[in-house]
């Protein structure tokens, strides 16, 4: 039974922090804990980038649903949408608007929708789903009877979006969102789906002496980081301190067969993991 404690003026509920402040860095520190649950371990989410394949039409996105109703059954796994070309229309007419940077955030998340829909449309009879947001929880009960859960990569933050350092467009973009979905629910692997093969030293569509990245760490990322970089740039602050995902991968769906060896664990396209990323 929980304990009430009094004498300052107040009641409150026995525990650690009943009279502290939970924005004293000091308090902050004592909180760390090394046995945060992971709720969902075994799963591994994977991004399809929506410019990269959903916008290339059916001799792209076809051969990624071929190789996702393969895999399942053989894996867990989750899906997550990009919003693709409709959401670079869409920004550009809400900036002439003048909508705000949380308004913009709200319409980007109902764009990619559309994409969650049209893949579901081409999945359903491998028992896809799509997750409406913020439904988290409903997640365990799909992935454990054998069906593929579809969300939208654009982060649930709406008009609580946080202002930009640089201009009015939302700084946390679809593969933060995949990101930060996969952390929280205690996942170690994420796989992005583009359409190169990898991290390049610079973008290779612009320059052709860039070079392919086959491995990396996180923390080789940060001290060095790329001129240009296919993930969001917000996905590696975050990463620094995170405490689930371990290994991001990025694959080139338009190579049929390269997502399938991704998820046997083969290093495909460029691996990246966390190892060192405190040096």
């Amino acid at each position: 039974m929980s304990k009430l404690v009094t004498g300052d003026g107040r009641t409150h509920i026995e525990s650690p922090l009943m009279r502290e402040s939970l924005v004293d860095r000091r308090v902050i520190a004592r909180t760390k804990t090394d046995r945060e649950f992971e709720i969902m371990p075994d799963v591994v989410l994977i991004g399809i980038g929506g410019q990269s394949i959903f916008d290339r039409g059916k001799e792209a996105l076809l051969p990624v649903v071929e190789e996702l109703s393969s895999l399942r059954g053989k894996h867990k796994m989750m899906i997550g949408v990009g919003g693709g070309t409709r959401v670079r229309h869409t920004v550009a007419v809400a900036l002439d608007l003048g909508v705000p940077t949380g308004g913009v955030a709200q319409l980007v998340g109902a764009m990619e929708e559309a994409n969650a829909v049209f893949l579901n449309a081409l999945l359903a009879k491998h028992r896809s789903i799509v997750m409406q947001r913020e439904h988290f929880w409903e997640l365990p009960l799909y992935i454990e009877n054998g069906m593929l859960p579809i969300v939208i990569s654009i982060p649930p933050y709406h008009f609580w979006e946080p202002p930009p350092e640089d201009g009015p467009l939302p700084a946390h973009g679809s593969d933060f969102g995949l990101f930060i979905l996969a952390e929280v629910l205690g996942m170690s692997r994420v796989v992005f789906v583009k359409d190169e093969d990898g991290l390049y030293t610079n973008d290779p569509k612009k320059d052709p002496a860039a070079r392919l990245i086959r491995r990396t760490s996180l923390g080789k990322l940060l001290a060095d980081p790329l001129p240009e970089s296919i993930l969001d740039r917000q996905l590696f602050s975050a990463w620094r301190t995170s405490r689930h995902v371990k290994r991001v991968q990025i694959v080139n769906g338009l190579k049929r067969g390269e997502l399938t060896r991704a998820m046997a664990g083969e290093d495909v396209g460029t691996v990246i993991v966390k190892e060192d990323a405190d040096a």
